[in-house]
């Protein structure tokens, strides 16, 4: 019998239909992934398996049939039984899933308390250290008394997964678990999932990562508009695509790396950074020094926590060394030279829809920064309109607030505002993390134009080592918060010398 068997699942909101007649089934022991791209309906498939539909929506389906359970025929108070102890839920930011307020033991203690309230207080402390023991949480004892935010992305991930685990479920709904975790975690993280399959859980895994699905999954859907295109297993579709649309998926996974670029044209570097250190509760970046020439890309690498964005905010200007300087075409960072320096150098951020002002459209943010680059006001609405449409985007959008946008548009609009104060040098902190492989490889084609366009030096902060191949030049890895390795990208991910670069590479393979 299959664990989870589900015909014609239809959610409509007005007059769409954002998912138009699913069809799947997931036998126990067996991962199941959906792939597609941003807004194609597969976050809300996976959480309409568990009865979480968003406000509005109205579903159904021919048949939805959970360990046995016929959820169809289940009111709110039925699904609150069915969640946790039949089919649960893993999403994709647990630092958001998790009660900030609550210690992770009693985060993952909660299912027992809430299905198993027989459960006698010492024997629920023991279940919730195992479950942690159980998805390998280093010192499973000490970590239940700690809170979230104490906890790496990759360790509250693991708290995320135990919690789910805690009711014994027969079902498993991993929705993007490893976006935005580095390559080493991410592959623990994978190697959790597949082994909780491999127990004989039933696991739906929804990601954009085709790495990440080719080291999990035993079959794929691939979807479109709210409809499955293409289904078989992992190598058939990735390997022999059919259908256009995962031809189109696939090749975007592939990314191309930069032709040869000929060496430096100023005598000096634009970029210099020497003896650069950064301590808060614990040294976060330590000692690290590198040159950067005009019109080149460099890739900075490492796990959670190695320095990576403490260093780009030092590039920026954002956090102040303690001890080190950054040079940014022979001028250092003060507060003298400050105003000019923001000018030449500007950070685009991970999540452009936090770094926007939601009450402002994209228009009005766009102006104010050709404002703050010297723009005479009768000027800037044409700008603002012209740097749309450099980064690829219709001027009509500038009316629209950023939560109207896709995250790919939001993305690109994050970079049209960068690059309105016509800057020297891009400073990128996982600029195309949470971007699926469509629109993952539009913005990387776009920085590779710009780049080419405008003679823009970057550095391109990323966990994704495939994506850093594809735009950067040289690249620098960062362990611990100093640089272990660095040269030219090709030259060190084809012969790397230091074990944790091989470790990363090895990792993301």
């Amino acid at each position: 019998m299959n664990a989870l068997q589900v015909s014609g699942l239809r959610i409509s909101i007005g007059p769409a239909a954002p998912v138009a007649g699913v069809s799947l089934t997931v036998a126990p022991g067996e991962c199941l992934a959906i792939v597609g791209e941003s807004g194609a309906g597969k976050s809300l498939t996976a959480r309409a398996l568990l009865g979480l539909i968003p406000d509005g929506a109205h579903m159904t389906a021919d048949e939805l049939t959970v360990d046995g359970v016929d959820a169809l025929r289940l009111d709110e108070p039925g699904w609150r039984r069915l969640r946790g102890s039949r089919i649960a839920l893993v999403a994709q930011d647990a630092l958001v899933s998790l009660d900030p307020l609550r210690r992770i033991g009693a985060e993952v203690a909660e299912p027992l308390r809430i299905h198993r309230p027989r459960m006698p207080r010492v024997e629920r402390e023991e279940r919730v250290e195992a479950l942690l023991a159980d998805v390998a949480m280093p010192d499973p004892a000490w970590r239940v008394r700690q809170y979230p935010h104490q906890l790496s992305g990759g360790l509250r991930q693991r708290a995320l997964i135990a919690s789910a685990l805690a009711g014994a479920p027969a079902v498993l709904i991993a929705d993007e678990p490893t976006t935005a975790l580095d390559a080493t975690v991410q592959a623990r993280v994978l190697e959790l999932l597949r082994a909780i399959a491999d127990r004989g859980t039933a696991v739906v895994f929804v990601s954009h990562d085709f790495a990440a699905v080719r080291r999990v999954a035993d079959r794929v859907a691939v979807m479109q508009a709210g409809a499955f295109v293409e289904e078989g297993t992992v190598a058939r579709v990735f390997d022999h695509p059919q259908h256009a649309h995962t031809r189109e998926l696939v090749t975007a996974s592939r990314h191309e790396a930069p032709a040869a670029r000929g060496a430096a044209r100023d005598d000096e570097p634009l970029v210099v950074v020497r003896g650069l250190s950064k301590s808060f509760d614990r040294p976060a970046v330590r000692d690290v020094s590198f040159d950067l020439a005009r019109g080149r890309t460099l890739g900075v690498v490492g796990e959670s926590g190695s320095g990576k964005t403490t260093l780009a905010r030092m590039i920026v200007g954002i956090e102040r060394p303690g001890a080190g300087s950054v040079r940014i075409g022979g001028v250092a960072w003060s507060r003298r030279d400050e105003k000019t320096l923001r000018r030449r150098v500007q950070l685009v951020h991970q999540n452009p829809l936090g770094a926007f002002d939601p009450r402002w459209t994209v228009g009005r943010s766009l102006r104010e920064a050709l404002a703050a680059g010297g723009v005479a006001r009768g000027e800037r609405r044409a700008r603002a309109a012209e740097l749309l449409g450099e980064v690829g985007l219709d001027a009509a959008l500038a009316r629209r607030r950023p939560a109207q946008l896709s995250g790919g548009q939001r993305q690109r609009a994050a970079i049209a505002r960068a690059l309105a104060v016509d800057p020297d040098v891009l400073v990128l902190d996982e600029p195309v993390s949470a971007l699926d492989p469509t629109v993952r490889e539009r913005v990387l084609a776009l920085l590779r134009r710009l780049r080419a366009d405008r003679d823009l030096t970057m550095v391109f902060v990323s966990h994704d080592l495939d994506v850093v191949a594809a735009v950067a030049d040289d690249v620098l890895v960062m362990q611990d918060g100093a640089v272990v390795e660095q040269g030219p990208v090709a030259d060190v991910f084809a012969a790397p010398r230091h074990p944790f670069t091989r470790e990363l590479l090895a990792a993301g393979r």
